[in-house]
């Protein structure tokens, strides 16, 4: 439950700040981010880049951009960049790829939205005058279906891609989300990646901001491309703050927010019209099914509400709920009492 008293499942984008970031947020020391001279955002990029296993970092204001800026710096005007496609990067961020990089997005339909080394070979463009370039391979993880990618099958396309001369960027909006899941230090996964998009604000408690980490003369072209998307900030300390403490201590009890998903899809299987999806828990994340109406789906949502449980399902064929540092076991008994009062 947050600090307003609602029980909130939509996301874990919804996590408010900690008593500890709310204190660093107070007693920051700031500078101006764009002359590079601000203490705090200084020392969170040096302990991302570090702990990411990376030679420089860069602080944005969101995972879109981060993203975008691991497309810009690594790419030119008419290359093709390779893309899942049910990924973040094309289904999430408005076309920026197009927008923003003047690149073409080659679509794969991943089995499981994982990766696989076989398809992405077959999407390589050749060097025919008629087609573009291969550029750039965009990988997610974790996934955004509750899944992760075996550290193997990363590294496998990683090298692939080195033996092309291909980057490789890491949508890891939830890396360390997968790293918790797959039992390995972050640095297993990223290795397998030239540049890694990290979300301190999903399931970390940020308030806002995610990490661009890669070598470091590709986020010097990043920092550039930062300043054209209208991302010179100033005393972003006051940002970094928080996000330091989400990457130094908040990624260390992720475990907690996946044994709460485990409990709830537990519970939520007691109530006879829902059918959870028990092959796609290996995050923070319950997806499953209901055998009800529009109609009574939209009746139990406006119920929930009434008792300040927010859910941001709209369908009854794809339900998601989603376990953070907000939510206790105690309101996910809550929520599984309600949904049961609500459909009886």
């Amino acid at each position: 439950m947050n600090t307003y008293g609602w029980i909130d499942l939509r996301s874990d984008t919804v996590t408010t700040p900690t008593p500890a970031m709310r204190e660093a947020i107070a007693q920051a020391a700031v500078g101006d981010d764009v002359y590079q001279d601000d203490p705090t955002t200084n020392e969170l990029e040096r302990v991302g880049a570090e702990i990411l296993g990376k030679e420089a970092a860069l602080f944005t204001p969101s995972g879109t951009m981060s993203n975008q800026l691991g497309i810009m710096s690594q790419t030119n005007r008419g290359d093709e960049i390779i893309v899942g496609l049910n990924a973040h990067i094309f289904v999430h961020e408005v076309g920026a790829p197009a927008v923003l990089s003047g690149v073409s997005m080659r679509l794969i339909d991943y089995p499981d939205c994982v990766p696989d080394l076989a398809m992405i070979k077959a999407a390589v463009r050749s060097t025919d005058i008629h087609e573009p370039p291969t550029r750039l391979i965009c990988m997610e993880n974790a996934l955004a279906n509750g899944g992760v990618v075996p550290v193997e099958r990363m590294k496998e396309i990683y090298e692939f891609a080195k033996s092309r001369g291909f980057s490789v960027h890491l949508d890891g909006a939830r890396v360390f989300n997968a790293a918790t899941s797959l039992g390995v230090d972050v640095k297993e996964i990223t290795q397998y990646t030239d540049t890694v998009n990290c979300c301190l604000s999903k399931g970390l408690c940020a308030p806002v901001g995610s990490l661009l980490a890669g070598p470091a003369d590709v986020i010097k072209r990043a920092r550039k491309c930062r300043k054209i998307l209208g991302g010179g900030m100033r005393q972003t300390g006051i940002l970094t703050a928080a996000g330091l403490i989400a990457i130094r201590d908040m990624t260390k009890r992720l475990a907690e927010d996946h044994e709460n998903a485990h409990y709830l899809a537990n519970r939520l299987a007691e109530i006879p019209c829902v059918h959870v999806a028990m092959d796609r828990l290996a995050i923070n994340m319950v997806f499953f099914k209901m055998d009800v109406t529009q109609e009574e789906f939209d009746v139990m949502r406006e119920k929930l509400k009434a008792q300040k449980i927010e859910i941001g399902a709209q369908d009854p064929a794809e339900v998601r709920f989603v376990a953070h540092n907000d939510i206790t076991r105690a309101d996910l008994d809550t929520v599984v009492a309600a949904m049961k009062q609500a459909l009886c």
